[in-house]
């Protein structure tokens, strides 16, 4: 029996290292509490109805088939155990290990208002998609019907909070649905008069990105009909309204369908997991690494991805982002096996391969080292490193299809309404 690796999520980080140690010293148990990976950076697209689910998840065990040392198991880790080298699973199982890697990702933060969330459903997961994918259709269907016409103007009202990449392409994605596939759907209502919102707290929306790619992407929202909101902060959320404050002034805004995008923690998770082994974590949760993503005191633990605060490079951490979790997944393959040949351990290095963000149809912004870029070259560029990062060529073949039907014919094609909280009630 080889040693045993425990890894704590299929996602990218968890996955990309379980198919990269092709080393048979080593017995891989890869767990997660669901059955498949998650390509989150097209969750918007299942959200308004541009993709169906299955074309960004793939089945896990259909991606470590060929590596006969692994196992999955569907649980869901509860607890640690660093001094008998173990975890607890909630349904009270204990599985030993010789290395653990836990990827588990981030939750979405409301910021001490843990009461939003029923109102604002954030873009974490299949489930929040879905849900979200849900009200967005609803609302036009309530509209359609309603013979208030205060009530019509509050359901044709979306907000989305938060200017970030995921932010930015909700509200532009929305704001394609309601204005461009939804025209002539309807007969009371008029789809293109919807409203769309985005609410951003600092100076400016995509503020990582160079300010002059900021404006851009200003621009192109504007051009699709969404109002962008800059030093806006969000002060309550209910059913009916949400209430904001700009500068001095506050402004309530009467819409049924509000999006959260503006803040992620770590998963409650890491909280345990730094409980028993004394880890340090940053504000936002993530665990505080060491230079080869270990834990201090604990050389066999290591965290990966989202969840981890590696700030060895630059003073600051890491940005939570697919291509910091690809590469921790392939450097935690190379540490492995170097331990294995009883070698020095190697520091893991970023190599930033800069960021995108989409708007809509044909708009996008795009900075690659010195090179910044907008337009339709930028979008060009997202959609094929978006699908070369697809972890299954069936995935990739679909998904291109279905976006480039839609950029050409702007129909969202998986419109379709599931009653996502209808489900949860009756099995909850």
């Amino acid at each position: 029996m080889g040693k045993r690796l425990v890894i704590l999520g299929g996602g990218f980080a968890g996955l990309t290292l379980a198919q990269n140690l092709k080393d048979p010293r080593f017995e891989i148990l890869l767990i997660d509490k669901n059955n498949y990976h998650l390509f989150q950076p097209l969750l918007y697209q299942v959200a308004t109805g541009g993709l169906s689910p299955a074309n960004i998840a793939a089945p896990l065990r259909a991606m470590v088939r060929s590596r006969l040392g692994t196992k999955v198991f569907l649980g869901e880790a509860v607890g640690f155990d660093p001094h008998l080298r173990e975890i607890e699973l909630a349904d009270g199982a204990r599985i030993p290990y010789d290395s653990l890697v836990v990827a588990i990702g981030m939750v979405n933060h409301f910021f001490d208002h843990p009461e939003w969330e029923k109102f604002a459903p954030g873009l974490k997961s299949l489930e929040e998609a879905t849900l979200i994918r849900e009200r967005t259709l609803n609302a036009f269907e309530l509209a359609e019907k309603s013979t208030d016409p205060k009530e019509v103007d509050a359901l044709l009202t979306f907000v989305v909070v938060g200017g970030g990449p995921t932010g930015v392409e909700m509200a532009g994605a929305i704001a394609e649905l309601a204005h461009k596939t939804l025209c002539g759907e309807f007969r009371n209502i008029k789809p293109e008069l919807a409203r769309i919102i985005l609410l951003e707290g600092s100076p400016r929306v995509l503020n990582t990105f160079d300010e002059k790619l900021s404006e851009k992407a200003v621009a192109s929202l504007l051009h699709l009909g969404v109002e962008t909101w800059t030093h806006a902060r969000v002060q309550h959320i209910d059913g009916e309204k949400v209430v904001v404050k700009k500068g001095e002034v506050v402004e309530t805004i009467p819409t049924r369908t509000v999006f959260w995008g503006a803040g992620v923690r770590a998963n409650p998770l890491a909280d345990k997991l730094a409980l028993a082994t004394g880890a340090a974590q940053d504000r936002a949760g993530r665990i505080v690494v060491k230079k080869d993503l270990s834990l201090e005191g604990f050389p066999e633990i290591f965290v990966l991805g989202d969840l981890a605060n590696y700030s060895h490079q630059e003073g600051k951490p890491l940005p939570g982002v697919a291509p910091v979790a690809l590469q921790q997944g392939h450097f935690m393959a190379r540490l492995l096996k170097a331990r294995a040949d009883g070698e020095p351990d190697p520091e893991f290095t970023y190599h930033d391969r800069g960021s995108m963000a989409t708007i809509g149809r044909s708009a996008a912004v795009a900075q690659i080292g010195r090179f910044k870029f907008s337009g339709f070259l930028a979008w060009v560029s997202w959609l094929f490193i978006h699908l070369m990062f697809l972890v299954q060529f069936q995935n990739r073949a679909l998904v291109f299809f279905q976006l480039g039907w839609n950029y050409l014919t702007f129909n969202r094609s998986a419109r379709l309404i599931t009653p996502v909280g209808k489900r949860k009630k009756e099995t909850g």
